[in-house]
């Protein structure tokens, strides 16, 4: 993880996110300490972290960020989702059913933490006279990862941007950022980042790339259909980059679909020529 985060630095991307998931039964390298090693290889670019917020105690999340925040040469990003499993959520000790209300209670009380509030609440957890230190030296921007209509209507009421997530074909991702946009204009709110996150693979040239991603895609990938990851030489990746900026999205979140650590890096590298395509 060392490694791809300075590949990705020298690759000249532009922002650092790391993932969040629990009792997964591997090795799974939890999100604050992790990313608090990895900005030490990024620089002022901005960085972030994921929290699957029915998950998480709101005032350790807002500790966990005010943190990250202090530390972080560049801007801070959160990135907030509801998310699922019912394993996950038996062993983290939280009420599944509860998601939704949970997810807006607990982003209710982060954002007042980390305005420098003291907040008391009962739900989802009792808290009383919480205030945290250090606070974010400037304002934490909040995307809300969501695919559901309803979903993306709560992104569009309390978010700063809007994540879709990597499993959802092009179409399906085009008429999901139409919806958000709609929903925020339902509002009054004008949309902020729209982001999507894809699984890709840059190879030398097209050939290449499924050399590597064929094997990995034909067994079922992540439960993804097998054309929904980017896969392909330079310009092929970039032009799929470019028709999701047509459709309307401003950032593309990218996550390595390969375990082969050299093709990994290599693919990051090819990735400086991906961007150099797309502008």
């Amino acid at each position: 993880m060392i490694e791809r985060a300075a590949a990705a630095r020298n690759a000249g991307l532009h922002s650092l996110f790391v993932g969040d998931h629990h009792v997964v039964g591997i090795a799974y390298y939890q999100n604050t300490p992790m990313l608090g090693r990895l900005l030490a290889e990024w620089g002022d670019r901005p960085a972030g972290v994921l929290f699957l917020l029915p998950l998480w105690n709101p005032v350790l999340v807002a500790e966990q960020v005010g943190t990250l925040a202090s530390i972080a040469d560049g801007p801070f990003v959160m990135q907030v989702a509801l998310g699922d499993g019912h394993h996950q959520f038996a062993g983290m000790g939280a009420d599944i059913k509860r998601r939704p209300s949970a997810f807006e209670a607990n982003l209710d009380i982060i954002r007042r933490l980390l305005a420098g509030e003291t907040v008391s609440a009962d739900y989802p957890t009792p808290i009383e006279a919480a205030r945290i230190a250090p606070l974010p030296p400037e304002p934490v921007e909040i995307w809300i990862g969501a695919g559901a209509d309803v979903a993306i209507q709560r992104a569009a009421r309390m978010g700063d941007g809007w994540l879709c997530g990597p499993e959802a074909p092009a179409s399906v991702a085009a008429e999901r950022l139409e919806y958000y946009v709609e929903a925020c204009g339902s509002i009054g709110r004008q949309p902020g980042t729209l982001a999507i996150r894809r699984d890709i693979h840059v190879g030398a040239d097209d050939a290449d790339a499924h050399r590597v991603a064929d094997p990995i895609l034909s067994a079922g990938y992540r439960g993804m259909a097998a054309d929904t990851p980017v896969v392909g030489g330079p310009e092929t990746v970039a032009a799929e980059f470019a028709k999701l900026g047509r459709a309307g999205f401003t950032d593309v979140i990218v996550r390595h679909l390969a375990d082969d650590q050299g093709e990994v890096i290599a693919s990051f590298e090819r990735l400086a020529a991906v961007q150099a395509h797309v502008v």
